[in-house]
């Protein structure tokens, strides 16, 4: 694991009105601001070379990067010209992932204590294309696994016999063999989308982490939460 991808380019609609003037990547908790939390906390892990993909203020986000030190290598995967949903996002960044490693994907407004290193582990122990990290939490969008830990569905869409339901965090190890299975990147598309299409025929997995010490900072009052908790 050298390299990741950080979800960075979203609206942050959620965010407003903190977001009216900066792209959620620059909001901050604690005088830092999300992004350089995030790039801190996966090269922590052993990440020497991180994408970020930028769209919402991206002349904004682009400059704030290049001026600083960074405690990794940081690339930048341009989405100024149309924001591609977390599925394009990844197929418009493969071009910058150079390695065989397993990346590490995570959304820029995610705050955890997940271990990193297990999850590569699990990642490569259980031979998955994609590993998503998945807690025991209630939302709207619950995902189906089997009982060996594998992708079958969305809940409510599909037979839940023998399943657990699970809610994705945001997190999620990916094989680069992935790149070329998805579809293209001319147009927005949400990865789940693509991962339950993947899932009929490659090992999409979960790695279970505690919903305890995992927070979506993605409105006002969840980052209030995250400022007060510090």
């Amino acid at each position: 694991m050298s390299e990741g991808l950080i979800l960075a380019a979203g609206l942050g609609t959620r965010l407003r009105p903190l977001t009216n003037d900066r792209p959620k990547a620059l909001v901050e908790i604690g005088g830092k601001t999300l992004l350089e939390i995030a790039v801190g906390r996966l090269a922590e892990a052993g990440i020497k070379r991180c994408v970020v993909n930028v769209h919402s203020f991206g002349d904004m986000l682009i400059d704030y990067i290049s001026s600083r030190q960074w405690p990794c290598e940081v690339l930048i995967s341009d989405e100024r010209k149309m924001l591609l949903d977390t599925g394009g996002a990844l197929k418009h960044a493969a071009p910058h992932i150079t390695g065989n490693e397993p990346v590490l994907v995570h959304n820029v407004d995610i705050l955890s204590d997940i271990d990193f290193k297990a999850l590569e582990r699990h990642h490569l122990e259980n031979c998955n294309l994609v590993t998503l990290c998945v807690s025991r939490r209630e939302t709207k969008r619950m995902l189906l696994f089997d009982k060996d830990g594998h992708l079958v569905g969305r809940a409510g869409e599909a037979d839940e016999t023998g399943c657990t339901k699970m809610a994705f965090s945001g997190v999620s190890m990916l094989n680069p063999k992935l790149f070329p299975l998805l579809p293209p990147d001319d147009h927005p598309y949400p990865v789940i989308d693509a991962y339950l299409e993947l899932a009929k025929s490659h090992a999409i997995g979960c790695f279970e982490h505690s919903a305890e010490r995992w927070l979506d900072v993605g409105t006002p009052e969840k980052l209030s939460k995250a400022i007060c908790g510090q």
